[in-house]
């Protein structure tokens, strides 16, 4: 693979700054050791660093030339609330906490990227590094947008990467359209009447209840939804009493839905909201329901999504890189870069012989540090190709 040979020479150097972001992985907002480090290194670069966006966000601006042209790289940061069962020297060191989704790498990649741009300047415009707080379901992307990040850092268009297990080392995903559903979250509370287990018949049970309540939500989407459409629906959540031989007063459930399609948000929300309330009410029961909207879908403009499959192209061969693929029940929040600026959100495969094939959030993933100077050198070229020098 054609990897830049610049970003080649110092990828030793990425994977020591990767596997020291694994060992110290820190929460949505609280990546004030990672802001710290990506902050030093780029100053160190000569890049311009603004600090502050979203809590622990910043951003690098690196200018060169005097086209009026400029870019946005961006890479996440935030770690997964998770135990490790990994054993190797770079495993966390911090209980409950893992870097389960390659954010160490997705970093560590973009500083490569950066460290190239500043060392070659091979580019006529304004590079800007975007390196965002609490991807794992905090908004970081929202945040850093509501606080102006486009306004006060100009960007013509907007690229993120992702490391993807399925997908073999040396291979890209470049998709046009819908490549990610939109997030969403639910929370029941049944209220029923409580009293003694060994006489259920003078209570209103809400652990029964609830339980009606997930088998029926079941068929929301086997039922009522297309099924050429896409609609997920995961109760992941059921809490309820404190003692065994009490029926209690209420119990708690919540859970996920992912959805493709704006008419289908629309449709679980307002179907789950039915079905649990009469459900509830057919036991004499009151459910609450509250639906709240995450994350939207990730779209990726067309025009931007061809010019990174170029790029990908160039650095790993066209036959490589894949421009169709069915979208996943996954959710980002780059989806929030890109309803404000067009751009795209490329896949770079990690599945290797003996690594990089644990999928994300599972306790033994591991980002595969091979794929660094694939992604960085994807990032540089893509700066170049954007930003030409005349």
């Amino acid at each position: 693979m054609p990897v830049l040979n610049r970003i080649a020479d110092f990828t030793a150097e990425m994977t020591e700054w990767r596997q020291d972001f694994h060992r110290h992985p820190e929460l949505g907002f609280q990546e004030k050791r990672t802001s710290d480090i990506v902050a030093a290194k780029l100053a160190g670069w000569g890049i311009e660093v603004h600090r502050g966006l979203a809590t622990t966000g910043l951003v690098g601006v690196l200018r060169n030339g005097e086209s009026g042209r400029s870019i946005g790289l961006r890479a996440d940061m935030d770690c997964l609330p998770m135990e490790e069962q990994n054993g190797f020297a770079h495993r966390s060191t911090i209980p409950g906490r893992m870097h389960g989704c390659g954010h160490d790498g997705h970093t560590a990649t973009l500083l490569g990227a950066a460290k190239y741009l500043a060392e070659t300047r091979n580019f006529d415009g304004t590079v800007v590094f975007i390196f965002q707080p609490a991807e794992e379901g905090g908004g970081g992307a929202r945040v850093m947008v509501e606080e102006g990040l486009f306004a006060r850092f100009p960007c013509d268009s907007v690229y993120g990467i992702h490391n993807d297990p399925s997908l073999p080392l040396g291979e890209a995903a470049a998709v046009p359209g819908v490549i990610l559903a939109a997030s969403d979250r639910v929370e029941i509370t049944v209220r029923g009447v409580g009293g003694h287990a060994a006489r259920p018949h003078v209570t209103v049970d809400p652990v029964l209840v609830g339980a009606q309540i997930v088998v029926a939500l079941q068929a929301v989407v086997a039922r009522r939804t297309d099924p050429l459409d896409s609609a997920v629906i995961s109760m992941t959540n059921f809490h309820a009493g404190s003692a065994v031989n009490v029926i209690p007063e209420s119990a708690v459930l919540k859970g996920s839905i992912r959805t493709l399609q704006s008419a289908t948000r629309d449709l679980m929300e307002k179907l789950i909201t039915q079905v649990a309330q009469s459900t509830a009410a057919a036991h004499e029961a009151v459910a609450e329901v509250k639906y709240v909207r995450n994350y939207p879908p990730t779209v990726n403009h067309a025009a931007e999504t061809a010019r990174a499959a170029l790029a990908a192209g160039k650095v790993l061969g066209e036959s490589r890189v894949l421009r169709q693929r069915p979208p996943v029940m996954g959710a980002e929040d780059f989806s929030y870069m890109l309803l404000e600026r067009p751009g795209a959100f490329v896949k770079i495969g990690q599945r290797g012989a003996e690594k990089g094939g644990v999928p994300v959030h599972h306790p033994l993933y591991d980002f595969n540090d091979d794929a660094l100077p694939i992604g960085a050198s994807f990032f540089a070229t893509l700066v170049e190709q954007e930003l030409p020098r005349g």
